[in-house]
């Protein structure tokens, strides 16, 4: 009854009964296994769908391939901009950071020079009595300072604010990049499939080893087959079932009323049942009896193989279906990524350039940073000079009152000396004029009667002192110099 393919067979069995509510029964049965023609249709309708599928994957999966493979090389280009930027972004966070080192370090030593200053109290007998006491810092205009800072701050602060802008810029491009290589890299579509005709198990594949669908088709025009062939041996049953009726006393009425109304499409054992039957020899009708009892348990599980082929061409085809969503799926986004690298190539230019102005910025700013940092350094030395420049005026005023103090030692012992000649002087005009004057004329010479010559000294460039300032106050200003030098 059923076809070679099948596991199921007819065999020999023993005579089978002959009445006739047992062939009826039998007739019933195979009518009713006829509706398994659906199941015939459907398979047919399940191999199209699958021969569509794998013409529609075919197609897709080039399309995806060759989107793929461009993307991918135009990544690679991409990504090798980005790696220049990225560096430029380096070298200038690196030369930016060495800036505010050397920057800081100026400054620094910029303070430490000006709290020097401010904390060295002027001497106060260098001052009027009048004034108040003074820090050397008081002696100078510290907002210059203040204004040499502020412009280097901002110059640094633009820089900083300008490398800010390309690490976003970068960032964003990054990130740009990252989506679409998750896109591209992100192939994988798989589907999974057990056959009873094959090893049980499952089958992976991918859009990137091929189709799995060409082996899912096999599959189903095998199973397809089988049902054919299955479908066909019921019918040969019926038109068994529909002659052994008629060949019985009683059973042509009955053949001819059980051949209505047979499922759609399924035209057979009308013809039998209405034609008058064929004279058969008895043996011919106890061949047709045996075979019709051997075929009669087989009916259902021909059913059954039939339904289980179906199920299973179902379940297929439900993986086909959903290979076939991934495989658009895969499309969708990789069309996707490929508009996305539209977009970000058309952006490409706006992303050079930042580098290009960025680049540009950090040397104008850079430029205008060594410079302030020059002026810092002049301004640190001239206030570290100032203060070392101090210390010497104390050591200077220490040798200058040490010289006056020589001074004023060497005319104190002139105006003892001069005193002692004066008085000497004095009594030998005296001794002159007792043992002479009586015998000269008073107009001889009139110098003879004067007086001895009498020295007065008197400061005839300035009218102030050296200041007195401690000798322990100028002798660390002397330590304090010694040490510089």
């Amino acid at each position: 009854m059923v076809s070679s393919n099948s596991s199921v067979s007819i065999r020999e069995a023993s005579p089978a009964p002959s009445s006739l509510d047992t062939l009826v029964s039998h007739l019933v049965a195979s009518k009713r296994s006829l509706s398994s023609i659906e199941h015939v249709w459907r398979a047919n309708e399940i191999v199209t769908s699958t021969r569509l599928h794998l013409e529609a994957s075919v197609i897709t999966s080039a399309r995806t391939s060759f989107l793929r493979a461009g993307i991918t090389t135009q990544l690679h280009t991409l990504q090798g901009v980005h790696a220049h930027s990225k560096a430029i972004e380096a070298e200038g966070a690196e030369e930016y950071g060495e800036v505010l080192r050397t920057l800081d370090e100026a400054d620094k030593r910029l303070r430490r020079t000006l709290d020097s200053l401010r904390t060295t109290i002027v001497e106060h007998t260098l001052r009027p009595e009048s004034d108040q006491r003074k820090n050397l810092l008081d002696f100078v205009d510290e907002g210059g300072v203040d204004k040499l800072l502020a412009a280097v701050e901002h110059s640094a602060n633009a820089a900083k604010e300008a490398h800010s802008e390309l690490v976003e810029t970068n960032l964003g491009f990054y990130s740009d990049l990252a989506q679409i290589q998750n896109i591209v890299g992100g192939s994988g579509v798989s589907l999974h499939h057990s056959s009873s005709k094959r090893s049980a198990g499952s089958f992976h594949s991918d859009t990137t080893l091929g189709s799995p669908i060409p082996d899912i088709l096999q599959s189903m025009e095998d199973r397809a087959k089988d049902m054919a062939d299955n479908l066909e041996s019921l019918v040969k049953h019926f038109d068994l079932c529909v002659t052994a009726i008629k060949h019985t006393e009683g059973g042509g009425d009955a053949a001819q009323r059980l051949t209505d109304d047979l499922p759609e499409g399924m035209a057979v054992g009308q013809e039998i049942a209405s034609a008058p039957p064929e004279p058969i020899t008895d043996q011919e009708r106890a061949e047709i009896l045996e075979v019709l009892a051997n075929d009669a348990d087989q009916v259902e599980e021909v059913l059954t193989e039939i339904r289980d082929h179906i199920s299973e061409m179902e379940g297929l085809l439900e993986n086909t279906t959903a290979y076939i969503a991934q495989l658009d799926e895969e499309h969708s986004s990789v069309l996707q990524a490929f508009r996305q690298l539209e977009s970000l190539e058309a952006r490409l230019h706006t992303f050079a350039a930042q580098s290009q102005v960025f680049v540009m910025r950090w040397d104008d700013e850079k430029g205008k940073i060594n410079e302030r940092m020059n002026e810092l350094e002049s301004l640190g030395d001239f206030y570290s000079g100032y203060l070392s420049a101090y210390d010497k005026l104390l050591v200077e005023i220490g040798r200058r009152r040490f010289m006056e103090q020589q001074m004023e030692r060497v005319l104190q012992d002139a105006m003892r000396k001069l005193g002692t000649l004066h008085e000497e002087d004095g009594m030998k005009r005296e001794a002159f004029k007792a043992a002479y004057g009586d015998f000269l004329p008073v107009d001889i010479w009139p110098g003879l009667i004067n007086p001895p010559l009498r020295f007065e000294t008197a400061q005839v460039n300035g009218t102030e002192k050296v200041p007195d300032i401690s000798k322990s106050v100028i002798q660390r200003a002397i330590h304090r110099v010694e040490g510089k030098t």
